[in-house]
């Protein structure tokens, strides 16, 4: 999901300039988002959380219901107000890697991909005039302070239910997005538990999106369940990306939930930096690039 306002309900500031600033790069890549924006719905009883969401949030526009059916017709009489965010984007990301892989190469970069990598490969190549150290959570070797948090998603597969955007579903205990893909897939998503485990899908947080999703539309208790994925995200202690310098080194990390959205904004400050000496004012403290 590039939703730069949505994330404003629970990011700093930051984010939403990083990720309004990425918007740019990803409309020229093929393939191209889905401009559909996002649709933001909740529960009668819990209309007091799309108030706040819309007050912490900017760049909306109020769904009553008939404009939720417009949006999005097989929600039709299940929500009674919602918030549109028309400028939002989203993509399916195993489409985009490969798409941005290739268009690396193109420019003459190569891959090693299926080999482990730690600092001590970073310092192998003495002629490099930088590294760059990109590794996530397997900086921790150079990166005391970076910590993970977990994430599980779901991969469904249903013919019963369209939906032309990604949806958020607010809720006091675990907020639901769910976003479609091509072939009748959506992805359910997703928790957010400080731990750095990678591999184990728990019984509660698995019950609890499926049981989001069913609220969301009834349709989705018969749909398939392709895929349990797991995973931690590498945060700093404030959850915003860090870029660091270690010598010839630039340590760009700590991107959080905010992958996609914010990366190519990183990207271009780290290039920035290397290639210009120019120090970036709003990402880390000036000592990060001494």
């Amino acid at each position: 999901m590039l939703a730069p306002g949505c994330e404003m309900e629970s990011a700093e500031p930051i984010i939403g300039v990083l990720g309004a600033e990425s918007m740019a790069f990803w409309d020229q890549l093929d393939p191209k988002p889905v401009k559909n924006g996002t649709l933001v719905v909740a529960a009668a009883r819990d209309t007091p959380d799309l108030k706040r969401f819309g007050r912490v949030t900017e760049g909306w526009e109020p769904a009553d219901s008939a404009r939720i059916a417009d949006l999005e017709p097989d929600l039709a009489e299940r929500f009674a107000t919602g918030l549109f965010f028309p400028e939002e984007s989203h993509f399916d990301p195993r489409e985009v890697l490969p798409a941005l892989v290739e268009r690396l190469k193109s420019l003459g970069v190569s891959f090693r991909f299926e080999e482990a990598l730690s600092d001590s490969h970073l310092e192998a190549d003495p002629d490099a005039d930088w590294r760059l150290d990109c590794r996530g959570l397997a900086a921790r070797d150079k990166l005391p302070d970076l910590r993970g948090v977990k994430g599980e998603m779901l991969l469904l597969r249903t013919d019963e239910v369209t939906l032309n955007r990604p949806i958020r579903l607010l809720h006091p205990r675990i907020p639901l997005y769910i976003v479609p893909r091509s072939g009748g897939l959506f992805m359910v998503g997703a928790t957010m538990i400080e731990s750095e485990e990678r591999e184990r899908p728990t019984v509660r947080s698995v019950l609890e999106l499926l049981s989001a999703a069913y609220a969301l539309h009834p349709a989705f208790g018969e749909a398939e369940i392709v895929e349990i994925g797991v995973d931690a995200r590498p945060a700093f202690p404030d959850n915003l990306p860090r870029i660091r310098r270690d010598g010839r080194t630039l340590r760009v990390n700590g991107m959080y939930r905010h992958g996609y959205l914010a990366a190519p904004a990183v990207a271009r400050r780290a290039a920035d930096y290397l290639l210009e000496g120019k120090v970036p004012e709003d990402i880390g403290t000036r000592g990060d690039y001494e």
